[in-house]
């Protein structure tokens, strides 16, 4: 596929303060990243504008943790849209790229065509959960499934288990410029406040959202509030063409929202598109298994076959060598 031309600022996160508010952000462009992460599926266009939704939020959220560290997002429901799973790879040295990778399980059948997307999830959770590595145990916070897009879940997120007031304006969608194909362009800002002091609502008393969830306006009062306030109207005033179109820089826009509150930008963090399965991983991850139970994912030819669903390579194993049982020497893998 021919690609438009690449701009100065696809496929970055560019981190931001204002100033004069005590609010911290990222502008995120991904365009390519997100082109090469939805071409590994054919989804139905729900599906594919609830992927997208769920890859900008990652490489935003993403951008705030430290090298080494994975972040994932999943999103699980009740409806046609069983899964929305992302990943999040912080560079391994600075100035390298961030990881992002992402796919979704979903029923065709019960699927229904023209819908909201964010219908076709139902009941369930949104899930921010993150790895540090060897040695350290895996973070989790769960929240439900509310509020009408999957932006207003990880700001319930943010202000029900961390209580830091977020805010996200997205957009993203096919354009073509003159020339090329149609590809895949998404961009957004997130805004960020750190309180200072300790949440409102932690009494106990339940916060302004759906089923009393908490939302950002429920943790901060006084001058805190007003600085929030007075940033999210500004934001309020962003056009899906400054996030995604080709013309306008990250801090040109930052200049144009909030130029009143001192914004300071930081080094923009570069993300492509990454997968980290290997055979060794897929091998690893069967070694729980008995070799009876080997027995039983072997195929006709003799072979146990695994393929990833975040970029679809597939792996050939010789049975002997999988599971706990396995001979100490290695087969030759397909």
């Amino acid at each position: 596929m021919t690609l438009g031309k690449q701009i100065a600022w696809d496929d970055t996160v560019l981190p931001f303060q204002l100033d004069a508010s005590d609010i911290r952000g990222r502008v995120a462009r991904l365009d390519t990243t997100l082109q090469q992460v939805l071409a590994q599926h054919d989804y139905p266009p729900e599906i594919e504008a609830l992927v997208a939704e769920a890859t900008l939020l990652t490489a935003l959220i993403g951008q705030t943790i430290k090298l080494r560290w994975k972040l994932s997002l999943q999103v699980r429901g009740d409806g046609p849209a069983r899964l929305i799973a992302t990943d999040y790879y912080a560079p391994g040295d600075d100035g390298t790229p961030a990881r992002i990778r992402a796919y979704a399980s979903y029923d065709e059948e019960r699927l229904q065509s023209g819908a909201d997307p964010f219908s076709q999830i139902g009941k369930g959770y949104f899930a921010v959960l993150m790895d540090q590595g060897d040695g350290t145990h895996p973070y989790q916070g769960i929240t439900p499934i509310a509020g009408g897009s999957l932006s207003s879940c990880a700001e319930t997120y943010f202000a029900q288990s961390e209580q830091l007031p977020s805010r996200f304006a997205l957009a993203f969608g096919q354009a073509q410029q003159p020339g090329a194909e149609s590809q895949w362009r998404a961009g957004g800002i997130m805004l960020q406040h750190m309180p200072k002091a300790s949440p409102l609502m932690a009494g106990g008393e339940g916060g302004s959202g759906d089923a009393g969830l908490m939302r950002p306006e429920d943790v901060l009062d006084g001058d805190e509030a007003e600085n929030w306030n007075r940033a999210n109207l500004l934001l309020d005033t962003v056009e899906e063409t400054e996030l995604i179109g080709p013309h306008v820089e990250p801090t040109d826009l930052l200049v144009r929202l909030f130029h009143e509150e001192k914004p300071r930008v930081f080094d923009a963090q570069p993300v492509s598109f990454g997968c980290t399965c290997s055979a060794d991983r897929v091998r690893q991850s069967l070694s729980i298994y008995s070799a009876k139970d080997i027995g039983h994912m072997t195929t006709d030819e003799g072979i146990v076959t695994a393929d990833c669903q975040f970029c679809g390579a597939h792996y050939e194993f010789d049975p002997r060598t999988l599971g706990f049982e396995a001979e100490a020497s290695s087969g030759t893998d397909g």
